[in-house]
């Protein structure tokens, strides 16, 4: 297992280890989208057991059209980006590197205080379900279609949270192009029926995504990590791939590599399987069409699975969730022949919170979940 514990950088990032946090929404923020004291904690927690980087929960980027979740954190304001600085330090005492990952629900939004209704791409009903354990209910709602000017504050809305991200401390942003959400929605074929510069073929599709990374890149500059999540598989709709195969996947990673970012990071269900029928896993195929470094994701928490990623060439590194949830300290336990044991799916259940998971574990009772705010 000693390649996942080699050094590695995601550009002017340098990492003590090829382990990474995942993403993993937890709905513990206040209601104002203002992170806790539990949840520097909770990602304090993860650099003190050996992850070398930690990547947050999404987090919305603006007071529009952003937010997905009730109880979601936010990098919207200056009041946000002052709550994330306990956070950074917390990982950073660990000698840890944390990146925010910087999320526009768009369409799938369940949760949004700031607007009556979801928008995206296309005023399209998105397919599946809401998730009960982010508090959601039914069939997602309509959303309408974003105009140019709301896209325009689209694209601003990365760029400011980015450049809030960097304020606080925080030492890349990862841009959320995955899982069904916005910019995954812009890219998808049949959640995106524009007729205008953002739609049609997968060049024009692919554009919100690259004006995005280029704006980020503006307002951070070179000096500081900026990437980029890309899947398949979506929220709601977990068994999509992409209609053209192949040829779709280099594509994408040629256009995402050509653009200003430091690296990829890849998600499937298990990221070693391959992303279209006997061809590579998504992971691979980043690393043999892009020009950048690449984090894979999906089922990785068996050591043997992730550092055969590693050992075959597919990834630089490996970002884990499930094994990450069950035990914080996962790269210590490897490293000191320890007991790994299996995920909990109470951790997630009936709210995928901290404060269930505390519960689940009798530290403390979990608050209620009180009405959205409007404004």
């Amino acid at each position: 297992m000693s390649l996942l514990f080699d050094p590695v950088d995601l550009g002017p990032l340098h990492l003590n280890n090829r382990l990474a946090v995942a993403p993993m929404t937890r709905v513990s923020a206040t209601a104002q989208g203002l992170v806790t004291a539990r949840m520097a904690d909770y990602y304090g927690e993860f650099a003190a057991g050996g992850f070398g980087l930690v990547i947050t929960e999404g987090v919305y980027t603006d007071q529009a059209y952003a937010q997905g979740y009730c109880y979601q954190p936010g990098l919207a304001d200056d009041g946000q980006r002052e709550a994330w600085r306990p956070v950074v330090q917390r990982v950073h005492a660990s000698a840890g590197r944390i990146v925010a990952q910087l999320m526009h629900a768009g369409a799938i939004s369940q949760g949004n205080p700031h607007r009556p209704e979801p928008k995206g791409p296309s005023a399209l009903q998105p397919r599946g379900q809401q998730m009960n354990f982010y508090r959601g209910e039914g069939a997602y709602r309509q959303p309408g279609a974003l105009s140019l000017a709301e896209i325009d504050a689209v694209v601003e809305g990365f760029a400011s949270a980015a450049l809030r991200a960097k304020q606080a401390g925080f030492d890349g942003v990862e841009i959320h192009g995955a899982n069904g959400y916005l910019l995954d929605q812009f890219l998808t074929d049949y959640t995106n029926h524009r007729d205008d510069a953002y739609g049609g073929s997968l060049a024009r599709r692919l554009r919100l995504g690259v004006e995005t990374i280029e704006a980020v890149r503006r307002a951070v500059g070179p000096d500081f990590a900026v990437g980029y999540r890309v899947s398949q598989g979506k929220v709601n709709d977990f068994t999509h791939k992409w209609s053209g195969g192949e040829a779709d996947a280099a594509l994408i990673f040629e256009t995402l590599s050509a653009a200003p970012l430091d690296f990829l990071h890849t998600t499937e269900f298990e990221a070693w399987q391959p992303a279209f029928g006997a061809s590579p896993s998504l992971a691979a195929l980043a690393r043999r069409h892009g020009k950048l470094p690449v984090i894979a994701n999906g089922a990785l928490h068996a050591p043997a699975d992730a550092a055969a990623m590693i050992e075959r060439g597919e990834a630089n590194l490996v970002a884990l969730g499930r094994g990450a949830l069950t035990h914080a300290d996962w790269p210590n336990r490897v490293r000191a022949g320890r007991v790994l044991h299996a995920f909990d799916r109470g951790l997630l259940a009936p709210i995928a919170d901290l404060a269930n998971a505390d519960r689940l574990r009798g530290l403390r009772d979990a608050p209620a979940c009180h009405a959205q705010l409007r404004t």
